[in-house]
């Protein structure tokens, strides 16, 4: 690990989790310490370079919506001062890109809300005049703001692409009841994110979400 570009948590006499695409997790017993390293992900491809303190940008950016939102999470601290001994060790290296976290069982559903007709969404649009089983009025243009924000799940695969679903495959999967609470609030909390955006000049086109409990 070094100050410049940190491609990869190492913390020896830890417990390693898993290594994801941007993100390297340990075991912590009961919680999992998340770290966000600076590796780059693009399509599902990690590259061999990194890009200094991203790691940091993301942590940042991942608190600054929890603490707006006030939506429960699963954060315990992102100070490394207030962690357990074990990971105090390694302060100057994680001090800004890690998060203590709650294990939770994670429902199994991408939850993306669509505020814009954009990427994947405006390929199947211009397919089939619909994303994800819900039907869109013709005429729409990319980047058309929608008429209202649509609820496009997907699933959440281990590996490979995720694959979009509609929203009764998505109620097969964890309930017709959870999966009309999972839609309301995801697009709940995008209405929320999108006004908090559009107040700094930012349009939040669309967003994903993960619940557990």
């Amino acid at each position: 690990m070094t100050d410049s570009v940190m491609r990869r948590a190492e913390l020896p006499g830890m417990k390693l989790f898993s290594r994801g695409k941007v993100r390297d997790v340990y075991d912590m017993g009961e919680t999992l310490l998340f770290i966000a390293t600076d590796r780059i992900s693009a399509f599902d491809v990690v590259m061999e370079e990194g890009i200094p303190g991203k790691g940091k940008i993301l942590t940042a950016l991942t608190m600054f919506w929890l603490e707006r939102l006030g939506v429960p999470h699963h954060v315990i601290t992102d100070r490394v001062s207030e962690m357990p001994p074990e990971v105090r060790r390694f302060e100057a290296a994680l001090e800004g890109r890690a998060m203590l976290v709650r294990k939770l069982a994670i429902f199994p559903v991408e939850c993306v809300v669509r505020g814009y007709l954009a990427g994947s969404g405006l390929k199947s649009y211009r397919a089939r005049g619909e994303v994800c089983g819900v039907a869109l009025p013709p005429g729409l243009r990319e980047a058309d703001r929608l008429p209202a924000p649509i609820f496009t799940p997907t699933t959440k695969a281990v590996s490979g692409h995720d694959e979009d679903m509609t929203f009764d495959d998505m109620a097969s999967l964890v309930g017709r009841e959870r999966a009309r609470e999972l839609r309301d609030r995801s697009i709940a909390v995008y209405l929320q994110a999108s006004e908090i955006a559009r107040a700094r000049g930012v349009i939040l086109c669309d967003t994903k979400f993960e619940w557990g409990a």
